[in-house]
């Protein structure tokens, strides 16, 4: 005669709602992922720092290279007047344009929000293109390194 296997024999797919996860599971995944994020969360935050550095410093440069083609149309910079706007909307002192200088007008805001400025003549060549990082005044270390064309 053959006997019928008790609770503790019975494979899981029968046990009906009795199945499911303890409380002790639940606080290990809990704590697994609360070490990842600790780990894990203070390198995505530098890394992210990092990516607008990187990117103030590759759109100084399409500035820069805009103006030039600009002086290369107009004879010359454009004046603190006329500011980088210049590179997207033809000024009415400048009959010879071939513009616009930039793909989109948002290359001339830094990742931070702030307008790139531009000096001509710079302190540090012909022309400076600049952004004051994300304090947005001058000096800083890290994220709020200023960012130039120099």
């Amino acid at each position: 005669m053959k006997m019928r296997p008790t609770m503790h024999e019975t494979p899981a797919r029968h046990r009906g709602k009795s199945a499911g996860f303890t409380l002790l599971e639940l606080l290990v995944v809990l704590a697994i992922l609360g070490l990842l994020a600790a780990i894990v969360g203070p390198q995505v935050i530098k890394y992210l720092s990092s990516s607008k550095t990187q990117t103030a410093t590759v759109q100084v440069k399409n500035i820069a290279a805009g103006l030039e083609l600009f002086r290369l149309d107009a004879g010359r910079y454009p004046t603190p007047e006329e500011g980088l706007d210049a590179l997207m909307k033809q000024p009415a002192q400048v009959p010879i344009w071939n513009g616009p200088y930039m793909g989109q007008a948002s290359g001339l805001i830094d990742p931070w929000g702030n307008p790139y400025r531009f000096k001509a003549p710079g302190d540090h060549g012909e022309i400076d293109v600049f952004s004051y990082g994300s304090d947005n005044a001058v000096g800083g270390t890290g994220e709020a390194k200023d960012v130039g064309n120099w």
